[in-house]
């Protein structure tokens, strides 16, 4: 049975789910009213990381501006991003060492289930990786004057790839307005064990850049 995290919760992913190798980490959100498709350009690594192009998509409210959430993973090495390469996103799927893969933008966040994933292969990972954060944010989110409190039912949980059996969700209760970026939450090694632990911790950083100057130590 899967277990239901609050927020601050830790979980061993070692312990509940033995000889555990690669894990599912699945993220959903719904907007808070009407949506419909709607294509974006323009890349969000402008300034630190470069510019460029993507065809990220969206979703259109009624009053015509997108809400468009982008998941992404920080592999940190002693708790510190060093790299910009270890930022897993849409525009960078897989990680150099194959062990953290996106599986790509929702194009519309309309449906049930997961709207985006991140599989991580836990047995293969480098060992001077000790954690990985996983993030969303709302791309352009200060430019549309958007937050996560248009946005309900968000959720992350984490499931065993062998058997997609889900290990451990949560899901987030508060209201988040005028945040526009979340760290939802990280799996992190301890004492040989692979654990998971629930943050649900909301920033005012308005691009996945902005994010990264959290972790920084490049």
């Amino acid at each position: 049975m899967s277990i239901s995290l609050q927020k601050g919760q830790k979980v061993s992913l070692s312990k509940e789910s033995a000889g555990l190798s690669k894990v599912i980490v699945g993220l959903g959100w719904d907007e808070a009213f009407k949506q419909q498709p709607q294509a974006k350009q323009g890349g969000f690594f402008s300034g630190i990381f470069g510019s460029g192009n993507n065809t990220s998509g969206g979703m259109q409210s009624i009053g015509g501006d997108t809400i468009d959430c982008d998941a992404s993973a920080f592999m940190l090495q002693g708790g510190r991003l060093v790299n910009k390469n270890d930022i897993i996103y849409y525009g960078n799927l897989r990680h150099a060492s194959g062990t953290v893969v996106h599986m790509g933008d929702n194009l519309t966040g309309a449906g049930e289930g997961d709207d985006e994933q991140i599989v991580v292969d836990l047995d293969k990972i480098p060992p001077q990786y000790d954690r990985i954060v996983v993030t969303v944010n709302i791309y352009h989110a200060l430019q549309k004057n958007q937050h996560f409190g248009m946005i309900q039912n968000a959720f992350i949980r984490l499931v065993d790839a062998r058997n997609n059996k889900e290990i451990c969700r949560y899901n987030l209760t508060e209201s988040y307005p005028g945040i526009t970026a979340m760290v939802f939450g990280e799996i992190y090694r301890h004492n040989g064990e692979w654990k998971f632990n629930a943050i649900g911790q909301g920033t005012n950083d308005g691009s996945i850049s902005d994010v990264a100057k959290r972790y920084a130590g490049m």
